[in-house]
């Protein structure tokens, strides 16, 4: 892609600076937790049927997405667009629905995380649509949801139940307009133990399933320690971590009989679901605690839709080589727009890339406006500045694809 078609498509995009800042705000005014996105949905595909999109539809799941181009290949480029709630309201200084836009900002639940991406996908789209793009890719612009109760099951069911399954992948999850190539995966376990109850006077009739569960975390904590990072050390080392305790018997009075950790289990490259349920097992089974099973649980709640489409909670790790032909296109597309490449690095949280390059392998990078570090977080913000740079990269992307001859 030549620099001028850079700077040419740079320009249309901050001409459309304030119209992408306005867009989010709107959307921002539309709540949307997971599962609960129907009319953020709805709203989205309106504002996508008059940018002018080739084609809008929603998928079984509750999907949006939205076309620019006719190639034969796919690029796509994705945004979740539900979010967490807001928490403790009196954190927050500004209504956290408001979408007000101040001193180059955009305030808002989801504003970083991630509907910033959304409104640049839309702006990136009708840039594609202005220059007539006619290239080798249609390029499929999603909207997907429920990502932050069950990330990358929104693709996982695009990939396998509707057979839409891309030849290029970019997440536009907060980097800092920074270029990422992986994350850790994850997953979660249950840890269940069984004990003996008797009359609290005499715990020494029973055996407790508390003090299974005690010396159980200790020997998460160690396992924890004891982890290590990949062997290029990118993504670093898994993490281990207990979320929750629960214990219960018969009464208060009593000698508990079941207990039950939950695990926040973070994996780095070559770590997998079976092989950190293993490792669990070994570490309890070492430190004297018996009849214990680990499972990993599942997600089994409708969308709204009413499709009821279900997946264990396990989300695998990925990551890409620097000198990757995508990972080296989107460097180059950057340096096409904005004269200078980009920090390449990766997130620290998890994607929907998880399903699309941790599960099917297909190549895939992140490039995103706000940062990881608004995500979840009261008074969340992005920079309006971050916006349409974000669309200006999306809009170059498949012309840099297509000189590259990917």
């Amino acid at each position: 892609m030549s620099m001028q078609n850079g700077k040419d498509i740079k320009a249309k995009a901050e001409a459309l600076k304030d119209w992408t800042a306005k867009n989010l705000s709107e959307i921002i005014k539309v709540p949307a937790m997971s599962n609960k996105e129907k009319e953020r949905i709805l709203f989205l595909k309106d504002m996508c049927e008059k940018a002018g999109f080739d084609e809008v539809r929603i998928d079984g799941l509750g999907n949006l997405l939205a076309r620019v181009g006719s190639g034969p290949k796919i690029l796509a480029i994705d945004a979740h667009i539900d979010t967490v709630g807001i928490g403790d309201r009196s954190q927050w200084k500004k209504d956290p629905f408001s979408g007000d836009i101040e001193n180059g900002l955009v305030h808002g639940r989801g504003t970083s995380d991630q509907t910033g991406g959304a409104a640049s996908m839309i702006t990136a789209g009708r840039i594609l649509k202005e220059l007539g793009y006619k290239g080798k890719y249609s390029v499929w612009f999603v909207f997907s949801i429920i990502e932050e109760d069950c990330d990358g099951m929104c693709w996982k069911y695009l990939i396998e139940e509707e057979g839409f399954k891309p030849d290029f992948f970019v997440s536009t999850e907060p980097t800092t307009l920074r270029l990422y190539r992986g994350h850790r995966g994850r997953m979660e376990m249950e840890v269940r133990m069984k004990g003996v109850s008797c009359h609290g006077s005499a715990p020494e009739r029973g055996v407790s399933a508390a003090y299974k569960a005690a010396r159980a975390a200790l020997a998460i904590e160690a396992l924890n320690e004891a982890l290590q990072p990949d062997e290029d050390k990118f993504l670093g080392k898994g993490t281990v971590t207990v979320s929750q305790i629960k214990v219960q018997g018969p009464s208060q009075c009593a000698v508990p009989d079941e207990a039950m950790l939950y695990l926040d289990r973070r994996l780095t490259w070559g770590e997998t679901a079976d092989s950190a349920i293993q490792q669990v097992k070994d570490v309890i089974k070492a430190a004297g605690v018996d009849e214990v099973e680990v499972t990993m649980p599942e997600y089994a709640i409708p969308s709204w839709t009413g499709k009821d489409y279900r997946q264990e909670l396990y989300f695998p790790t990925w990551k890409f080589p620097a000198d990757h032909p995508f990972v080296k296109a989107g460097v180059a597309a950057h340096e096409a727009v904005f004269g200078a490449a980009p920090t390449v690095d990766k997130w620290t949280f998890s994607t929907n890339a998880v399903a699309v390059a941790g599960r099917h392998g297909i190549p895939s990078i992140g490039f995103g406006p706000g940062d990881e570090n608004q995500a979840h977080a009261p008074n969340e913000v992005t920079r309006v500045d971050d916006l349409w740079k974000a669309a200006a990269f999306y809009a170059a992307l498949p012309y840099q694809l297509d000189e590259a001859g990917l």
